[in-house]
């Protein structure tokens, strides 16, 4: 537990970081914990990468270790790259091969994936009574992975991967079942979804489609069956077109604004020892959602 008179200096390293919500959301959980909290987005994109990303990441983790920061949440590009600035990692970031929150203690960077388990949080408290023996997930990209790996750490008996790269979902169904050699994980063509989300329990979407830059709907809903759950892991908008038509077809939906805040509320707990009210900072998500920040 962290003493309340202590304060914490955070920041985001990624590219395009500068709109995000985490520092809202940290800062105002804070707040309310009567904590010092200052979290700062620092994106790539601006700063330029003249030595490369890697390079870049490795001169900020270690600047931010000398000016005092006690923690880095980590995004795109950087969460399999952070790997090698790293002096410890946890076992299930290890495994997942891919870290988001960086701790800074007694000099030393320790990452963990928070990801992973911010969506198996918010599948248990957002969709209590799903069944989760066969799933169907779209997209294996850095949150593919995570929710992948959230699925069957829950205890899911047959994930069936489909990307747009046959090759990316094969790669990742041949790691993800090295890990969990009881259950079965397997790849799927584009052109079989309709087959295998027939015998499915719920269908997990993980791929951009569905975000006010890639507007519309990843598969066909009338595929869907209202037996059947549906989770995004998009929430901007937070009502997708895939959260609206599923919700109209009958299914138990899982909206992505519940991983965004499952995810920030574990990298808090880590960052100062203490737990914020999980209520509270969706209450905050949605209300910066609201407000379009």
């Amino acid at each position: 537990m962290s003493n309340p008179s202590e304060s914490f200096l955070v920041g985001l390293i990624g590219e395009g970081v500068t709109p995000s919500l985490s520092p809202p959301m940290h800062e105002h959980a804070a707040d309310r914990l009567g904590l010092r909290y200052l979290y700062r987005p620092v994106d790539l994109s601006v700063l330029g990468q003249g030595e490369g990303i890697e390079a870049a990441l490795k001169s900020l983790l270690h600047g931010g270790r000398d000016l005092g920061f006690n923690a880095f949440n980590i995004t795109h590009p950087c969460k399999q790259l952070v790997l090698r600035c790293l002096d410890e990692v946890s076992d299930d970031a290890a495994r997942l091969g891919a870290v988001n929150t960086v701790l800074i203690r007694d000099g030393k960077f320790i990452g963990h994936n928070t990801d992973f388990s911010g969506f198996a949080s918010a599948l248990a408290t957002g969709l209590p009574d799903a069944v989760l023996d066969r799933v169907v997930q779209l997209g294996v990209g850095g949150a593919g992975s995570a929710v992948a790996y959230a699925l069957l750490k829950a205890g899911t008996k047959h994930l069936t991967l489909i990307d747009v790269e046959y090759s990316r979902a094969a790669e990742r169904a041949e790691a993800l079942g090295r890990l969990f050699p009881g259950q079965t994980v397997a790849a799927a063509d584009s052109a079989d979804l309709p087959a295998v989300l027939v015998e499915a329990d719920g269908f997990m979407h993980a791929t951009p489609v569905g975000m006010h830059s890639h507007p519309g709907l990843p598969l066909d809903p009338e595929l869907l069956s209202p037996r059947q759950w549906v989770a995004d892991v998009v929430y901007r908008p937070l009502e997708t077109e895939l959260v609206r038509a599923a919700r109209a077809r009958g299914c138990a939906v899982l909206d992505g604004g519940n991983m965004a805040v499952g995810q920030a509320v574990d990298a808090f707990e880590l960052i100062t020892g203490i737990r914020p009210d999980p209520d509270l900072m969706r209450a905050d998500f949605l209300d910066l959602i609201e407000r379009g920040l």
